[in-house]
């Protein structure tokens, strides 16, 4: 499987370069591509999508959604498909993936994780079991990270509201009157370094169920990225997701 990198100089794009280079899923960097200019050895980089060459089998996205539309024009163009591992998309941007999905294939995911597509499952599943309870989520992410709450807690917000059609999403509580039976609490924390954390409490009267998913490493984000990008070649145009992953395999 022959792939480029896009935000190859950044964290997460270190992490999927690095796995690549030691063969995971067969996988080989015939290009990378940032902003800023590169010096590697292994590999071309380059800084514009109309100097890029070379056969490629898919794109592997970890750089800023602000990015997105270029590299999906480069895709489009090319036939490529493209793995959007970025986060904090606008609704602009979100239209404009759902469009290119309509010609390559597109696989795009708030979070790689194969763990945090069964955290996914199982607050679906307690949102299900308890319709009365009142539901938190709480992220915890390092003090760099640009947005806020991270794309994951919406994932798993918006999964949640599938069994709620009613719920509402409140972004912290300051000024908030009391709460609503349909009230989803969404917390951000962003502090030190931590890696990636998410939380999901659901509570009665009762009782009360904690679901949680910490990630101890990037590199299972990149593990993920490269799974999809397996995944993603030889499929037609449309849009693909972990879940959708999981289910197929």
């Amino acid at each position: 499987m022959k792939i480029l990198i896009c935000g190859v100089g950044g964290r997460m794009g270190r992490e999927v370069a690095k796995l690549a280079l030691d063969g995971v899923r067969d996988a080989t960097i015939v290009a990378g591509f940032d902003v800023v200019p590169l010096d590697t050895r292994e590999f071309p980089t380059y800084t514009e999508w109309s100097a890029v060459n070379g056969e490629i089998d898919c794109i592997i996205d970890f750089s800023h959604h602000t990015a997105t539309e270029a590299l999906l024009n480069f895709a489009k163009q090319n036939n490529i498909p493209a793995v959007i591992a970025t986060t904090g998309h606008t609704e602009e941007e979100k239209s404009n993936i759902i469009e290119a999905a309509k010609q390559i294939p597109v696989f795009h995911c708030a979070n790689m994780s194969l763990g945090i597509a069964l955290l996914v499952e199982l607050a679906k599943t307690a949102a299900k079991a308890f319709p009365d309870a009142d539901i938190e989520i709480i992220e915890k992410h390092h003090n760099r990270k640009l947005d806020a709450p991270s794309g994951t807690a919406l994932l798993l917000a918006n999964a949640i509201k599938e069994i709620r059609k009613n719920a509402k999403f409140i972004f912290g509580r300051s000024g908030q009157a009391k709460r609503e039976p349909q009230e989803i609490g969404i917390h951000a924390i962003r502090m030190g370094n931590i890696i990636g954390e998410h939380e999901v409490i659901v509570g009665t009267d009762t009782q009360t169920i904690t679901l949680k998913h910490e990630a101890h490493s990037r590199a299972l984000f990149a593990e993920g990225a490269l799974a999809a990008a397996d995944y993603l070649c030889g499929k037609p145009a449309g849009l693909y997701d972990m879940e959708r992953m999981i289910s197929e395999d």
